[in-house]
């Protein structure tokens, strides 16, 4: 049990859970690791590092921070984000529930290089099982993943659709994948249609006719999960105001996944102000 799930373990993420562990909130971090911040072989432009220090060292000593305080760090992939009671953050084994959930997973991941999947944004292409399932009842549909949060949206669509195919865009299948799910593992080239898809074409000139693809590629991306429950986003980054919050009570966001400077000073100032809004948030909602 906790009061507020934080998604994503960079330096947005680790800040609001330094502020909100300070407040007396049990906090739990979510993240699959270090993510892009491996990708920084030296960092130099940051207040109080005297000498060139690595994102792995960074990480390393900004975790051991929260963890004195008491924040517990757990290492699942998100695959989703609903409302029950309170705000359910949904990993591949587990459900965290929280009064309060800053979403804090970086910048978002780049849409595959496949002709017409832009085009047919809201025309038949999704990156929401949960938001868009309804509209593809009884309808054939693909999905474009190969992993577990790409298991977790065809679990949303059976429930609905008429059929579903995984599309793994060339590579091998998941080990994971249920027999009774129809594999192709050729390499998309483009998808097809007049006002709205009408199908997949692959590189070897074959064809599936599908009403709906659904992209889920990788690990969930910062506004997939925001999307799942209603939060409004602007091309790759999540809505906030000037306290971090979404349009959804209780839902915050902070770092690269809201745009604008993606610089970790930027980052840890939105962690510290999105989980001092949060707690707010909380202590008025515990008060009533």
């Amino acid at each position: 049990m906790a009061d507020i799930v934080i998604i994503g373990s960079g330096p947005a993420g680790v800040s609001a859970s330094l502020y909100a562990a300070r407040s007396g909130l049990e906090v739990i971090v979510i993240s699959k690791g270090i993510g892009n911040l491996a990708k920084a072989e030296a960092i130099e432009n940051y207040y109080g590092i005297a000498s060139p220090v690595s994102g792995g060292e960074l990480y390393d000593s900004g975790v051991a921070g929260a963890k004195r305080l008491g924040v517990q760090f757990v290492q699942e992939e998100v695959v989703g984000l609903t409302f029950e009671e309170r705000l359910v953050v949904l990993t591949t084994g587990n459900r965290y529930a929280a009064d309060a959930v800053i979403i804090a997973t970086g910048s978002e991941r780049t849409v595959p290089k496949i002709q017409g999947i832009k085009e047919f944004e809201g025309r038949g292409v999704s990156y929401c099982a949960t938001c868009d399932a309804f509209f593809f009842r009884n309808k054939d549909v693909a999905v474009l993943g190969n992993g577990d949060y790409a298991l977790h949206e065809i679990d949303e669509l059976t429930q609905v659709v008429s059929r579903v195919t995984l599309l793994t865009n060339g590579e091998p299948p998941y080990e994971k994948v249920d027999d009774g799910i129809t594999c192709i593992d050729k390499k998309v080239t483009s998808l097809f249609g007049e006002q709205r898809l009408e199908g997949v074409a692959f590189e070897d000139g074959s064809t599936l006719a599908v009403s709906g693809l659904f992209v889920a590629l990788g690990v969930a991306g910062s506004t997939a999960l925001a999307k799942k429950i209603g939060a409004l986003t602007d091309g790759s980054k999540i809505v906030v105001d000037e306290n971090m919050a979404t349009n959804i009570p209780g839902l915050y966001s902070a770092g690269d996944c809201t745009g604008g400077l993606l610089q970790i000073n930027k980052a840890v100032y939105e962690g510290a102000k999105a989980a001092t809004e949060a707690t707010k948030f909380i202590k008025q909602k515990k008060a009533k």
